[in-house]
């Protein structure tokens, strides 16, 4: 899995003209808020557009201006968790992952079960449960396999751990580790937590106002 980034966006204080690649590992995206860390994922995602530049994933193009392609998010085989888990607050977890179902690969040659993804993410004691009666660990566990549950070939997450305690983030960082090492596929992850750079990144590209700074690699 490969992805390749090459973009320009005019933002309102500054503007955002990047190229990097991310090969099957974690790559960070850290910095302070506002720097525009969550403005590249979007763009990645398709839920932003940028104004100029390219985005390949395993040699597909997902956007380019010069070839006047820009897919919509759903046709680009990615997973997105943000921060505030965006669960749907009446359908049980079972329900939750399985809405995903109809965003899966087709052709791959397999596909993960619900129960499968329930058990890699330890939550299927809680499948019956609604969000509203889930902790922020829990609920955060739910987002995480419901993008694993359409196979994605990239993982965005967007400071998915800020909200939790020190303990219950720490023991969730281990977690997305080894999802992970089981997945193998390409994970973008940010944050402006130094030691959850450390811990988590293979790379970590510092951003501010647009402007991105290697700061460690392997």
């Amino acid at each position: 899995m490969f992805l390749e980034v090459n973009l320009e966006k005019e933002m309102k204080d500054f503007n955002i003209s990047q190229k990097f690649t991310v090969n099957n590992e974690i790559l960070i995206l850290f910095g302070p808020s506002g720097a525009g860390k969550t403005t590249i994922l979007d763009c990645v995602a398709g839920l932003q557009t940028p104004d100029k530049g390219a985005i390949k994933l395993n040699g597909e193009y997902l956007f380019s201006t010069k070839k006047k392609i820009n897919l919509p998010p759903f046709k680009r085989e990615i997973g997105y968790i943000f921060q505030e888990h965006a669960l749907f607050p009446h359908l049980n977890v079972k329900e939750n992952i399985k809405y995903s179902l109809d965003g899966c690969k087709s052709g791959k040659g397999y596909r993960f079960s619900v129960k499968e993804v329930l058990d890699m993410c330890r939550i299927t004691h809680l499948q019956k449960r609604l969000p509203s009666q889930l902790s922020g660990g829990e609920k955060q566990r739910v987002a995480l396999a419901r993008a694993l549950m359409r196979e994605p070939s990239l993982l965005l997450l967007d400071e998915p751990l800020s909200a939790l305690d020190y303990e219950l983030r720490k023991h969730l960082q281990s977690e997305i580790k080894n999802l992970h090492k089981k997945w193998q596929i390409p994970f973008i992850y940010v944050t402006h937590n130094r030691d959850e750079a450390e811990f988590l990144g293979d790379r970590i590209l510092q951003i501010n106002h647009g402007s991105l700074r290697k700061i460690r690699a392997v």
